[in-house]
Formats: structure tokens, sequence, C-alpha cells
């Protein structure tokens, strides 16, 4: 591809990835200044890296038949859709739905729920009514089947070697116990890989515009390990919205360098995933898993379990050192090792 095209994807990209993010952030700020929910956004937001992706290939490659067209203009709607969706909200907030029995559910809310089970059903048919030859040529492939459920097992053991450690250092035995006992945390672990196939679409949103798309750029111009490392500082500063106005309300700076903390140290293990299978899947399997372990291990299933957390200046020490040496460690993995294309 040419050098301007490449550009121009990037433009796009870094217009809908970023541009749109930090606009819908000032309606967060507005919706926090009101004490609103604001899970829509947060929601909206996973899906904007990936549809910048893809409206950046509709634009600059029209002439590609191997785009899986149909897919990306159908992510792209629900895209356009989420974020209408989130903006509603802001501006009439308190539209309820009876959900019978006395209980009324916050409308756009409950629509959004709706939104992201539906357009994961319909992503499903899009992506295997589409020639296998596309899924391929766009990175939409389940490959390397060992070595990427491989990865995934890896993740989970790694996880829980941390939460254990962070179990020690709190010595909260007596909480993990009751955790551990509760049926129903065995139930919720059952029932997650029917929840990924429900839910995959906002962390596709998220995965494909980081690792499929920019993790390669960024490692061309900074290196195999330098371009990881940057990759997690922007995928850091894209959090800021969600972290100024969601994920707490009583410590956005701890929250910011905590989100960094994050970013950098799992970027490394979900890049090391992507390079060890080539396939995209993994570290939206991941990312997923991340997510969904929260509420499980944390004993508290809400889904508002993310929000209104509070990070202390102390723990982030503890964050960097537990964090870099389970996760972090992988950049000296044979990935990073081999030589730059």
């Amino acid at each position: 591809m040419k050098r301007v095209e490449k550009n121009k994807e990037l433009y796009i990209y870094v217009a809908v990835a970023y541009g749109v993010t930090f606009l819908m952030g000032f309606l967060m700020w507005y919706g926090n200044s009101k004490n609103l929910d604001l899970g829509i956004f947060a929601n909206a937001q996973m899906f904007y890296p990936a549809a910048g992706v893809m409206l950046a290939a509709l634009c600059t490659r029209k002439k590609d038949t191997l785009i899986p067209k149909v897919f990306y203009v159908f992510f792209i709607c629900v895209t356009v859709i989420l974020a209408a969706l989130a903006v509603i909200s802001v501006f009439n907030p308190y539209a309820m739905i009876d959900a019978g029995n006395g209980y009324f559910l916050p409308v756009w809310s409950w629509v959004s729920q709706l939104l992201l089970i539906g357009s994961g059903i319909v992503g499903w048919i899009l992506l295997l009514a589409a020639k296998k030859e596309k899924r391929r040529a766009y990175g939409l492939c389940w490959r390397n089947g060992m070595s990427s459920l491989f990865c995934i097992f890896l993740f989970l053991a790694l996880y829980m070697l941390r939460t254990v450690i962070a179990v020690l250092c709190s010595g909260e035995w007596a909480a993990f116990g009751l955790m551990a006992s509760n049926p129903d945390t065995w139930i919720l672990l059952a029932v997650l890989p029917v929840n990924f196939c429900l839910l995959y679409m906002a962390f596709l949103g998220e995965e494909y515009g980081w690792r499929y798309y920019l993790q390669p750029l960024m490692q061309k111009r900074f290196g195999l390990r330098g371009g990881v490392l940057l990759l997690g500082v922007v995928w850091g500063i894209w959090h800021l919205p969600v972290d100024l106005f969601y994920y707490t309300q009583d410590s956005q700076l701890p929250m910011i360098f905590s989100q960094q903390i994050t970013c950098i140290t799992l970027g490394i293990f979900f890049a090391y995933a992507y390079m060890k299978t080539n396939n995209i899947w993994v570290p939206v399997a991941l990312h997923f898993l991340n997510n969904n372990l929260v509420p499980i291990i944390s004993n508290n299933n809400t889904s508002n379990v993310l929000e209104n957390q509070t990070v202390a200046w102390s723990e982030l020490l503890v964050s960097l050192v537990m964090n870099g040496l389970i996760f972090g460690v992988f950049l000296l993995a044979k990935p990073f090792r081999k030589a730059t294309e």
C-alpha cells in the first residue's frame, strides 16, 4: 500500500479511536457532575478502536475485494448506535422501563445490553458467512489452536497466581474461602465461555484496534519491545475519560497511574500471546477474562463492580512489582527476541 494511503488510514484510526473517545469525555464530565450512570459510555468506548480500523480500511481500500465489508459495516453501525445511546442517556437520564413485579430498569442501559448481546449473535453469523479468505486476510480467523489454548490457560494460571499473592499480602483468606465455597462462583466460571460468545464484540472492539492494527505499526517504528511498551502507554492514555469520570470519584490521579501500570504490563502479555499465535481471538479472550473474572474473584457480581473504585498511592508500587514480575517478564520471551522484520 502506498505511504499516503497508510497515513490516511492512521489518521482515520486516530480520529475515531482517540478523537471520538475524548469528545465523548466532555459529555462524561457533564454526566459525572450530575451523578448520572455512565456505564453506556464505557461500553461504547470499547468499540471505537476497531471501528476506526474498519472505517479506515473501507475508506482507503475500496478496490480490495477481501475486506469483510458486511461485518465491518455492521460493527461500525453498532458503534454509532451505542455512541448515540450514550449521548441520549445524558440528556434523558431518567427514562425507565417496567421490568415487571414492581421493578424498573434504566431504559438506555437495558437497550445497550440487548444491543451488545444481539450484535454478538449477528456478528458470529456475519463472520461465518464471510469467506474464509476474507477472515484470514483481515486477521479474523481462529488459528494455531494449541498455541492459542496454551496462552489462554497460561493467562488464567497467572491471573490466579496474582490473586493468591494479593490475598496473601492482604490477609483476606476468609473472604477468599467464602468466594471459593460459594456455588455461584463455580456457576459463573462455568458460564464464562457462553458469556464470551455473547459479549465478545466489545473486547474485539479494543483488541482489533490495539493488537491487530496498532501493535505492528508501533513495533515496526520502535522495535519489538519498545513498540509494545509505548503501545501500553497510549492504551493507558486512551482510558483517561473512564479513569476520570467512571472508574473512580475520589482518586483520579492514582487511578491514571494504576491504569498505566495495568495497560503496560498486561499489554506485554497480550502482545506476547498475539505474536506467538497470530490469532486476534486470543487477546480478545484474555481481555474478556481479565475484566469478567473481577466480579467473580471479588465476590461482587454486579454490573458496576469496576465503577467508583478507590486507589491509594501505596497500592501502586505493589501493583507495579506484582504485575511486572507476573506479566512484564514476558518481554524477555522468545517472540520478543526475534529480529525485527
